[in-house]
């Protein structure tokens, strides 16, 4: 029996989208072992938050998120038609490899590179996880968030972050 059949034996008819319910899952999952890993942490109250408020607060929306996520990818009606191609879950291996490299990469060069050049590698590569991707896309895409992140932290926030590591002749 091959496992396609499994599946569907499996999720029957009230799955209408298999890829919706196992992100829905997964956000959740991801969602409580963040809030588990933050437990040990002093919560506060609204009015003065402690350090594991916030946390807890992204976790909650996180797992509402994939609460919904979960509940589109079912079907509640029996007359719904589901395509039989769209059941098959395929693993995108390139773009999640490249937007894991892309994360490792930014947290590796922001201190020797700088806050630009290692927010516009990161967004680069990432961007290269996408089909629709050009050279040109991807530059522009970096561009504009290196000069985002320049409004935002440096001139609108006044965070001491330099823009220019020692490696390109920053500090």
């Amino acid at each position: 029996m091959s496992p396609y059949i499994i599946a569907r034996f499996r999720m029957g008819r009230f799955v209408r989208s298999p890829k919706d319910v196992v992100t829905g899952l997964l956000l959740i999952f991801l969602a409580a072992w963040f809030a588990w890993l933050g437990a040990d942490l002093p919560i506060g109250r609204a009015i003065r938050m402690g350090p594991g408020y916030f946390p807890l607060v992204l976790c909650g929306i996180l797992a509402a998120l994939g609460l919904i996520v979960l509940l589109t990818g079912l079907a509640f009606r029996g007359d719904v038609e589901v395509d039989e191609d769209a059941r098959r879950i395929a693993i995108p291996w390139q773009g999640m490899i490249l937007i894991t490299v892309s994360v490792v990469l930014f947290g590796l060069a922001v201190r020797p590179l700088g806050l630009g050049p290692a927010i516009g590698l990161a967004v680069f590569i990432s961007s290269a996880a996408s089909r629709r991707f050009t050279l040109v896309s991807g530059a522009a895409m970096a561009a504009v968030m290196v000069l985002f992140a320049w409004a935002v932290f440096v001139h609108g926030l006044g965070l001491p972050l330099p823009m220019l590591g020692p490696w390109l002749g920053g500090y």
